[in-house]
């Protein structure tokens, strides 16, 4: 399956996506800062990238950024302040989802996005 990045300064929040994904069969590599998402999406290849949009001090925009600078890297932003990381990000993510967010639409719409990116480097 493929390869997440799960970021989210939660410790209980950032545990329970990673098994969400995990379940599916993905393989997830989850971190706390924007900092340290920085240097693995610098260090590694992901597929897609979960993301909280508050991280302590920190914003998820830099973690946007730097996704985003990988051509065909999705980004879900899964956030309790989804307006605020909606009007202040540039480039926008891939999809805005709020806190708590439903297993099943997160399975769902990082499924949906890894097909379309799959789809899209076979043409």
């Amino acid at each position: 399956m493929a390869k997440i990045l799960c970021v989210d300064d939660e410790p209980a929040a950032v545990a329970l996506k990673q098994r969400i994904l995990e379940r599916v069969g993905h393989i997830v590599t989850t971190c706390s800062s924007a900092e340290d998402a920085i240097a693995l999406l610098a260090a590694e290849r992901y597929d897609a990238v979960v993301t909280d949009w508050k991280l302590g001090e920190d914003s998820g925009r830099e973690i946007l950024l730097a996704a985003k600078a990988r051509p065909g890297v999705p980004v879900v932003v899964v956030s309790g302040y989804c307006a605020e990381a909606f009007h202040a990000a540039e480039p926008q993510a891939d999809m805005y989802l709020e806190k708590p967010v439903d297993p099943n639409e997160l399975v769902a719409i990082v499924g949906a996005f890894l097909r379309s990116t799959s789809v899209a480097h076979e043409t």
